[in-house]
């Protein structure tokens, strides 16, 4: 098995998220086979301080200021079988990192709030070579997310769901 530099990581659909792909995949002789690589990257998040300063003066406190963290690192694991030259199926697993928002208010106290997204996808994956190094790619699949919220706050804040999540299954499709 060889490592070479290629494209083939997946494309995320939750919020923004641009991963740079660097994989290493298994080159065989008669372009089928199983693979697997890995991708990192930065990601970021658009925290809505809109909903959060709302939120926050529906219970009576005013927000001076809402420091945001919107950029994680996120990572995805995958691995696949190769049909044959044109089709392939893949599955994965992803993190796509941890972001978050710290509210001041007055009366004085703090909110914080903390979210992590991961999840798996599973994809049909069609390629079309052009040249022995380049290939057009399309792909089809889902991905089942969890976003999990851990909230606190200090002084006059009280955070009264301290934690949250949801589930989501979604479609996803990318080309390349």
């Amino acid at each position: 098995m060889t490592c070479k530099l290629n494209s083939r990581g997946g494309t995320l659909t939750l919020g923004a998220l641009a991963l740079m792909s660097l994989a290493c995949q298994g080159a065989f002789a008669d372009d089928t086979g199983w693979y697997g690589g890995a991708n990192v990257g930065r990601s970021k998040a658009n925290i809505d301080n809109a909903r959060i300063t709302n939120g926050l003066a529906g219970q009576g406190f005013s927000v001076p200021s809402i420091s945001d963290r919107e950029n994680g690192t996120g990572f995805k694991l995958f691995g696949g079988y190769q049909v044959n030259r044109y089709l392939g199926l893949e599955g994965g697993y992803f993190d796509l990192g941890k972001f978050g928002y710290t509210a001041t208010t007055q009366p004085a106290g703090t909110l914080r709030g903390d979210l992590r997204l991961k999840g798996v996808n599973l994809d049909i994956v069609g390629t079309l070579p052009v040249t022995e190094r380049f290939f057009v790619l399309a792909r089809a699949g889902v991905n089942y997310a969890r976003a999990s919220d851990r909230f606190s706050g200090t002084g006059a804040v009280t955070a009264t769901s301290p934690t949250a999540s949801k589930r989501s299954a979604n479609v996803k499709f990318g080309a390349g």
